[in-house]
């Protein structure tokens, strides 16, 4: 093994050596760290919500950066680089606790109205295509069903694609854009979490992983 060698090529101390590699530790931590903060981040999907968008045990990297530069402290906008877009698949704090992170769809903008009659969505009085709603032909319709409501400036109306099996803007409100996490980009890891007794080859959704986020 070469000794290691300080600049004047000398045989570097013990405590030339702990500085250097405590050096490189402190900087790879300080790059996960900015590139967490403003760059990409994990998430795992925790229910059935997005269905079939996501399925239970997906994990999905969100782009932090995609609607600003945020400090990553409190989550204030530092610089905005843009806002979200009806469609878009965006993770955000959940506004009745902070402690936790929902995943949903953009739905309604600022200033639009948004309604729903039988599952038929309706923007600002027009019926709108909506391509991503799956509707459970088994399930309780009672939230297929939604009086016009007007989404405040600043905020944002989310729904889930399963949408007889959602919690979101239809029950707890709206969301504001201070809570917005970043957009949701591809998935990185799809696991089958239900059926422990199965094999790894049946759990491991392969065939999803790169899957992009549209």
């Amino acid at each position: 093994m070469t000794e290691k060698k300080d600049h004047n090529g000398k045989k570097a101390s013990a405590w030339q050596i702990f500085q250097e590699y405590a050096q490189a530790i402190i900087l790879a931590v300080a790059l996960a760290l900015v590139v967490r903060s403003f760059g990409l981040q994990a998430f795992q999907i925790p229910s059935g919500s997005m269905i079939p968008t996501f399925l239970e045990g997906d994990r999905v990297l969100v782009t932090k950066f995609a609607y600003g530069i945020r400090n990553p402290w409190n989550n204030k906008v530092w610089i905005e680089i843009g806002r979200p877009e009806r469609w878009d698949v965006v993770v955000f704090i959940y506004p009745e606790d902070p402690d936790k992170d929902f995943v949903k769809r953009v739905v309604g903008l600022p200033g639009e109205t948004v309604a729903l009659v039988n599952g038929e969505l309706f923007i600002n009085g027009v019926r709108t295509e909506d391509p991503h709603a799956r509707y459970d032909p088994r399930a309780n319709p009672a939230g297929r069903t939604f009086p016009p409501t007007k989404v405040r400036p600043g905020q944002y109306f989310m729904m889930g694609d399963n949408r007889d099996h959602s919690s979101d803007s239809r029950y707890w409100g709206q969301v504001d854009s201070s809570l917005l996490r970043g957009k949701a980009w591809r998935l990185y890891w799809s696991w089958d979490s239900d059926d422990p007794g199965k094999s790894f080859t049946e759990r491991f959704r392969g065939s999803r992983i790169g899957q992009k986020i549209e």
